[in-house]
């Protein structure tokens, strides 16, 4: 008797789920399984290199800890929303030249970085003000024309930000404009001075906006900015002069003074500028646009 009154529960179960399950069996057989796509998972994750393995990331995660490296957190926020206008441009300019399995290699911070940077008071508030800023300018990615621009950017110029066609040559850069920065010059690390081993090097030529293009160490000839790596200065906008049994050398500005100018961006943003202002300036002739209607 029990026996059959469990045969009958089981027949009953069995019914009801059959019935709850009949619209998914009917759509699966006449339409296929469903299965996550790869355009799917691409709007939601990114494939990021982390300690030399690939890893799926979502791209929100991954965006908040470029911007938490890449800008104080404590700047206005219509320049931390330009910044991540650029951020999502590159990401998808990108993924439009490589597909969307491709591989992001970009250095960012994750959840114990963020902690260490602002501490364990400020973090959730920092972490929540990048969200929103990201979250703020969703969709929205810088073109010239039909194509996403390059967005180079810096933490100050020397008082005026590089021409793109200039430093990379070519045309290709029609809208990496010189800009005047008068704000950057104001900075109280504008200017910085440092000794270096003494050795035969000439100034060969510079840029419109004064940074130096190619200069001869000894009997090689390299570029300004190579120069600035090897020797570790805050920028390529250098002047050497003999110092005892050194050479002092004395740059202006930090960074490669390409693009957008973080600090200037700022004080643009305290001016009450948008950021769709700021791009604008520092991004000539380019539109920000839906990334859907890119991609």
């Amino acid at each position: 008797m029990r026996q059959r009154r469990h045969y009958r529960y089981g027949q009953l179960f069995s019914t009801v789920v059959a019935i709850i399950l009949l619209p998914y069996i009917v759509t699966v057989f006449i339409n296929g399984p469903a299965v996550l796509t790869g355009a799917e998972v691409g709007e939601d994750y990114l494939f990021v290199e982390v300690d030399g393995k690939s890893r799926e990331i979502p791209v929100e995660e991954y965006a908040i800890g470029i911007l938490a490296r890449e800008i104080p957190v404590t700047y206005e926020k219509e320049a931390l929303e330009a910044q991540a206008v650029m951020l999502r441009t590159r990401m998808y300019k990108q993924i439009t030249e490589e597909g969307k399995s491709s591989i992001f290699t970009d250095k960012y911070f994750e959840e114990k970085e963020m902690r260490k940077q602002w501490g364990r008071v400020k973090y959730e508030e920092y972490r929540a003000a990048l969200r929103d800023v990201w979250q703020a300018t969703e969709g929205q990615v810088l073109t010239y024309g039909d194509v996403l621009i390059t967005t180079p950017f810096h933490q100050l110029s020397n008082g005026r930000t590089r021409s793109g066609n200039e430093v990379f040559g070519g045309e290709g850069y029609p809208y990496l404009q010189i800009r005047e920065c008068p704000k950057d010059v104001e900075a109280m690390d504008q200017t910085q001075t440092m000794l270096i081993e003494k050795g035969d090097y000439e100034v060969i030529s510079t840029d419109s906006a004064g940074y130096v293009l190619q200069i001869r160490e000894g009997e090689k000839t390299i570029t300004g900015e190579e120069f600035r790596q090897e020797k570790g200065l805050a920028s390529a906008c250098f002047a050497l002069q003999e110092y005892e049994d050194k050479i002092r050398v004395t740059t202006q500005g930090n960074g490669h003074g390409i693009g957008l100018s973080q600090n200037m961006a700022n004080e643009m943003a305290k001016e009450g500028k948008t950021h769709e202002e700021i791009l604008a300036y520092f991004f000539a002739d380019t539109v920000i646009r839906e990334v859907a209607e890119i991609l």
